[in-house]
C-alpha cells in the first residue's frame, strides 16, 4: 500500500489532543482503504490508539485494508483479548489469511479466546490447500429457503444484512444447504409481497466447487461479469462464496507470478512485494536460473569457436550476428507470449498444437521474408560504403536466407515449448523465456554459420 503522509500530522494532532469525537467522525466519514493508508506511516502504538477507540466493524475494516505485513506487526503489540476480539471483527476470509501469517504461539494462544462457531469457520476455512477456491473463499454470505415470501425474505435479509459481506445476491438451499439457485435483491423488491422465493429464483446456476484452481474461478467471475460466485462441496452443498474484490486480487496475484516466472524469477511470486523483499532474497530468486543459463550459454561460444574461419575470411558476418539473435529472441518471445497468454485465458489447449504451430508458421514465414528484404536492403547499402571487394550478393542472400529461418524456427520454438510444458502439467510460463533465450540463440548461430558456410562455399 501507498503510504501518504498529507494528513499524518493532522491526525497526530487529533491524537495529542486525546480528540477521539475528531479521530471516529474521519474513520467513519472516510474509506476504509484510505484510512488505512493515511495510517500506515504512524507507529504501531498510533495506529491503535486510532483503532481502539473506534465502532468494532469500522475498525476490522481499515485493519484489513492495511498492509499483511503491518497487520502482524500489530498483532504482536495487542493483549489477547484485543487480538481476539478484532479477529472475530474481521471478515472470515481476511481473518483466515491473517492467521496463516501468524507465529504459530500466537495463533496457539489466540484461538481458545474465539468464540466456537467462529473457531470452527476460522478451522474449515483454514484445511484447503493454497491456490484452490475453498482458500479463498468467505463463508460470509446470504442464504433463504425456497418456500419462504419475498416480504419475509426482505425482512430477514434486513436482520442479517449487517454481519454479511453482500446481499445482493442471496442464495436458495434447501435444508441440507444443497443449491437450489439465487435470487438477487432487486428481484426480491419488485417481486410481489406473497411471492415465493422459489418461484422468483434464477436455477441457471454458475458455480465453483471448493478444488477449482483459484485463477479459473476468478476468471468465471471476470468472463460472467459476477459479483460474487458461490462455492460447493461433493453434495453440492453451499459452503461459501467468492466475491469479485477477492476475484481482482487473484487476477494480480497470477500476473504477478506469470510475469516473473517468464523472466526466470523463483520465490513465492507475492503482488507489491518488491520493496518488502529483501536484496539477498532479490538475489536468490534470481541467480538459479541464470546460473543455468550461463552454462548452456558457453554452448553458443563453442558453435563460433568451431566456426570462427568463416568469420575470419568474412569479418562483416560479424556484423550481423546480433541483429539475428536479437530478431530471433523476440519473434520466440512474441510467439511465447501469446501462446502462454491464450493458455492462461482456456483460449487454447495442448490439444490444439498442430492448429497453433500451423498459425504460428504462416506468421513467421511472412515476418521472415519482410525483415530477409530489410537486412538484403542493408547489406546493398554497406557495399556501397565499403572500399573492400567481397561477394556481396552471396553474403546478402546468405544473411538473408538465415534470418527468414532464423524467425521461423524461433517462432515455432516459441509456441511448441509452452504446449509441451502444458502437456505435461508444467507451467508454461516456466519454460517460455528462459529455456528459450538459450535454445533461440543456439540454433541461431547454426543455421547461421551453416548458411554462411553453404552459400559462400566455405
Amino acid at each position: 500500500m501507498t503510504k501518504n503522509p498529507l494528513l499524518v500530522p493532522e491526525i497526530r494532532e487529533y491524537l495529542s489532543k486525546k480528540d477521539k469525537k475528531a479521530i471516529r467522525e474521519f474513520c467513519k466519514s472516510t474509506h476504509p482503504g484510505l484510512v488505512a493508508e493515511f495510517i500506515s506511516p504512524l507507529s504501531l502504538e498510533e495506529i491503535w490508539q486510532i483503532l481502539k477507540d473506534i465502532d468494532p466493524d469500522i475498525r476490522a475494516e481499515i485493519f484489513s485494508h492495511l498492509d499483511l505485513e503491518l497487520q502482524i506487526k500489530l498483532t504482536e503489540t495487542l493483549s489477547r483479548k484485543e487480538l481476539a476480539q478484532l479477529i472475530s471483527e474481521m471478515s472470515p476470509d481476511d481473518r483466515v489469511d491473517l492467521l496463516k501469517k501468524l507465529p504459530e504461539q500466537i495463533k496457539d494462544a489466540l484461538l481458545p479466546a474465539i468464540a466456537q462457531a467462529e473457531r470452527e469457520d476460522i478451522r474449515k476455512l483454514s484445511s484447503y490447500p493454497e491456490g484452490c477456491a475453498g482458500a479463498v473463499m468467505t463463508s460470509d454470505y446470504a442464504t433463504l429457503p425456497p418456500d419462504i415470501k419475498a416480504h419475509e425474505a426482505i425482512e430477514r435479509l434486513r436482520h442479517e444484512a449487517p454481519d454479511k459481506e453482500t446481499i445482493y445476491y442471496c442464495y436458495v438451499v434447501d435444508e441440507n444447504r444443497r443449491l437450489l439457485g439465487f435470487v438477487s435483491l432487486k428481484d426480491l423488491i419488485l417481486a410481489k409481497p406473497d411471492t415465493l422465493v422459489k418461484d422468483i429464483m434464477n436455477k441457471d446456476l454458475i458455480y465453483a466447487h471448493i478444488s477449482d484452481d483459484q485463477e479459473e474461478v476468478a476468471r468465471m467471475i471476470q468472463k460472467y461479469d459476477l459479483i460474487a460466485l458461490p462455492v460447493v462441496d461433493e453434495n453440492h452443498a453451499l459452503v461459501g462464496i467468492i466475491t469479485y474484490d477477492d476475484a481482482m486480487d487473484i487476477i494480480t496475484q497470477e500476473h504477478t507470478e506469470d510475469m516473473e516466472k517468464l523472466m526466470a524469477i523463483t520465490g513465492p511470486h507475492e503482488s507489491a512485494a518488491y520493496m518488502k523483499t529483501p536484496a539477498i532474497q532479490h538475489f536468490k530468486n534470481r541467480l538459479s536460473w541464470l546460473i543455468i543459463l550461463e552454462l548452456l550459454g558457453l554452448v553458443s561460444g563453442l558453435i563460433v569457436e568451431r566456426y570462427d574461419h568463416i568469420l575470419a575470411q568474412f569479418t562483416i558476418l560479424a556484423s550481423f550476428m546480433p541483429m539475428l539473435a536479437d530478431t530471433g529472441g523476440n519473434a520466440g518471445s512474441q510467439s511465447a507470449t501469446l501462446v502462454v497468454r491464450a493458455l492462461a485465458l482456456n483460449e487454447i489447449t495442448p490439444k490444439d498444437f498442430f492448429k497453433v504451430i500451423f498459425k504460428e508458421f504462416k506468421v513467421a514465414i511472412l515476418l521472415g521474408l519482410t525483415l530477409a528484404i530489410i537486412v538484403q536492403f542493408r547489406v546493398f547499402l554497406y557495399q556501397l560504403v565499403s572500399p573492400a571487394s567481397l561477394p556481396y550478393l552471396k553474403i546478402g542472400l546468405a544473411v538473408s536466407i538465415a534470418l527468414s529461418l532464423q524467425v521461423i524456427s524461433s517462432t515455432l520454438i516459441g509456441s511448441i515449448l509452452p504446449l509441451i510444458a502444458a502437456k505435461f502439467k508444467v507451467d508454461p510460463a516456466v519454460v517460455a523465456s528462459p529455456a528459450l533465450t538459450t535454445i533461440v540463440d543456439i540454433t541461431g548461430l547454426l543455421i547461421f554459420f551453416s548458411t554462411a558456410k553453404i552459400i559462400l562455399g566455405i
